[in-house]
């Protein structure tokens, strides 16, 4: 497939997602300031060549916030989705090739867990150990297992009725070996599609939560707490609420396109029916 034969949303949730992986791990060497330092004196200056996005009430750099905040939220996408992902790939494949209670039996909890909103969830893990990004991590991290616990299982289902896997177990392989080898490596487009539109729903909840004061704590930058911040000063410094949530609908876009994109690849069906 050349690059005119792929999908448009592909191409264009592919860039918007290098951009921002691409400040996520520049942030990590270098930031035009201290995203912690304090000038009183410099608090809500405009945009400038000292400050490309200006300052805000504190007197700090946007870019320097928004640049290690880009970093804080994929870090904590990445993780809670690989960590969700795993087990719940785990458990799908696990239920796909147990069949009987144990197939019941992990959907069933995957139906308890989709009975618990993320938020709800990081409220509780708030209560009992405080906010932060670790909790917030592990909330995403619980909602995401259910998700792809039924994506792997449905996959697999389909994949047990193939050839190959028939002749894999008269040649004696067990259950266990065959999704190892067989089954797993055949469910991995699916899975990866999932994963990178679960990328774009843990953004979006990371940022929800920190909103809330849930996620990260100061001087850690959100993009979520940044928005806050900006609501009690819309009139006197609009800006600093739309350079957050601009950054927040650019990863969340890059990444629901890329998925997007991934899928009807995948999928070729799905593109001739849009």
């Amino acid at each position: 497939m050349t690059l005119r034969q792929l999908p448009a949303n592909l191409i264009i949730g592919a860039i918007l997602v290098i951009l921002v992986l691409g400040v996520a791990l520049l942030s990590t060497i270098w930031t035009p300031y201290d995203h912690a330092a304090l000038s009183i004196s410099n608090k809500f200056q405009g945009p400038s060549f000292a400050h490309l996005l200006g300052t805000d009430q504190l007197g700090r750099d946007v870019v320097s916030q928004l640049m290690v905040a880009a970093g804080n939220s994929m870090v904590v996408a990445v993780t809670a989705v690989f960590i969700g992902g795993t087990i719940g790939t785990m458990l799908g494949l696990l239920a796909s090739a147990k069949g009987g209670w144990v197939e019941d039996l992990v959907m069933r909890l995957s139906d308890l867990g989709f009975a618990f909103p993320a938020l709800l969830f990081a409220i509780m893990l708030a209560a009992a150990f405080g906010p932060s990004l670790p909790n917030v991590v592990i909330a995403i991290a619980f909602i995401n297992i259910p998700v792809f616990a039924r994506v792997s299982r449905a996959s697999a289902n389909q994949i047990w009725t193939r050839e190959y896997v028939f002749a894999a177990r008269a040649a004696g392989l067990g259950k266990i070996a065959i999704s190892r080898d067989h089954i797993l490596p055949n469910i991995a487009a699916p899975v990866i599609v999932q994963a990178t539109i679960e990328f774009a729903l843990a953004i979006l909840i990371e940022a929800a939560l920190s909103y809330l004061g849930l996620g990260a704590q100061p001087p850690s930058p959100s993009w979520g707490r940044m928005l806050s911040e900006a609501q009690t000063l819309m009139y006197l410094a609009p800006q600093l609420a739309v350079y957050p949530g601009l950054a927040i609908v650019t990863a969340v876009l890059g990444f629901g396109l890329l998925g997007d994109g991934l899928r009807d690849i995948s999928d070729p069906r799905l593109a001739r029916e849009r």
